[in-house]
């Protein structure tokens, strides 16, 4: 299909999640492209972001991401050179998080069903508290004071707030914390306030964040989209995964429309079982069937979902989901009902 993906395996259990789901892009004429981007070429040479990456994958149609995190570097220094580097360098400002049980058996809310969770969340991908901009004084004293500073543009929660409205059919719920962060949460408010009504046939709701987190639990049914800043979306997007049967199911989109886009698990790197053959692969390919959407290749994206439930609904599943089959057995599996 003379499409032109990169690959970033990372580190820990990255390149073994992507190894399982990288062949399906292969079979489809995807021509892929590995990219050695990790802790080990940080260790062995002090680099995270070549110079000319950004210029590089200028050239690509989409990455595919592994993970990134090693205990040799504790701080994360290469991770954050590399992941913000790419989400921040390519602008893609909208992270995408689907929120959604393919089968009853995994979740943990009583009653509920694969019908009550199905929803999405856009979290603002480039601003807010991870920007690193702050400062800290008298360090290592009892006197010591640190600031962070989590920077909004108007510009930025517009474009964040429009891409959610773009995508929704019926709802939009805005989650802030207008009441007690009073200039941020007065933007977003302020801003979805002005969208939301060139938007009539989509219901626009809002709630404070921490009233939303409640809801994802007691309530998950009444979500379709919604959209937040950086910081809670990190937050929101974790719970979403725990009532929906962990991050080993945890696929996501870092999407500019009409510009490249990243898909990658959100498990981590997982060190502690790597190497085992232990890492649950579904996300990786929940991520790669988000990849082919954004291809607008939605009937190969649908089987693949299709493969991951008929491999929940069989148990052929890692112990993370209470099964006893390997990484390789179970992308095995997913790759044999395509």
């Amino acid at each position: 299909m003379s499409k032109k993906i990169a690959v970033i395996p990372g580190d820990g259990i990255g390149p073994e999640v992507i190894a399982e789901g990288a062949p399906v892009l292969e079979q489809l004429g995807f021509e892929l492209t590995h990219f050695g981007w990790g802790a080990n070429k940080w260790l062995s040479e002090g680099i995270g972001l070549p110079p000319d990456a950004l210029k590089n994958l200028s050239d690509f149609d989409a990455i595919y991401f592994g993970a990134l995190g090693d205990p040799r570097i504790p701080d994360m220094a290469h991770g954050r050179e590399i992941l913000l580097g790419l989400r921040t360098g390519l602008d893609l400002y909208a992270n995408m998080r689907p929120i959604q049980l393919l089968n009853n058996k995994l979740t943990c809310l009583k009653n509920k069903t694969c019908d009550d969770i199905n929803f999405i969340i856009f979290r603002e991908n480039t601003q807010d508290i991870y920007g690193g901009h702050g400062s800290a004084s008298n360090k290592n004293t009892p006197q010591e004071t640190t600031i962070d500073e989590s920077r909004h543009t108007y510009a930025g929660v517009a474009r964040i707030i429009t891409q959610a409205f773009e995508c929704a059919q019926k709802s939009v719920t805005l989650g802030h914390k207008s009441n007690a962060i009073k200039f941020g949460g007065a933007l977003w408010q302020r801003v979805f306030n002005e969208i939301a009504p060139k938007y009539p046939k989509i219901k626009a709701k809002q709630l404070y964040i921490d009233t939303m987190a409640m809801e994802f639990v007691r309530a998950p049914e009444q979500f379709e989209i919604v959209v937040t800043s950086n910081l809670f979306g990190d937050i929101l997007t974790d719970l979403g995964a725990g009532i929906t049967g962990g991050l080993g199911l945890a696929a996501s989109a870092n999407i500019h429309p009409g510009r490249i886009g990243l898909f990658e698990p959100v498990h981590g790197s997982a060190p502690d079982i790597a190497g085992q053959n232990k890492a649950n692969p579904m996300a990786a390919f929940l991520s790669a069937a988000m990849l082919l959407d954004f291809l607008k290749l939605f009937e190969p994206a649908k089987k693949l979902r299709e493969a991951v439930k008929q491999a929940i609904e069989r148990n052929i599943c890692t112990p993370d989901l209470g099964g006893q089959k390997t990484t390789q057995e179970v992308g095995s599996f997913i790759r044999a009902q395509l």
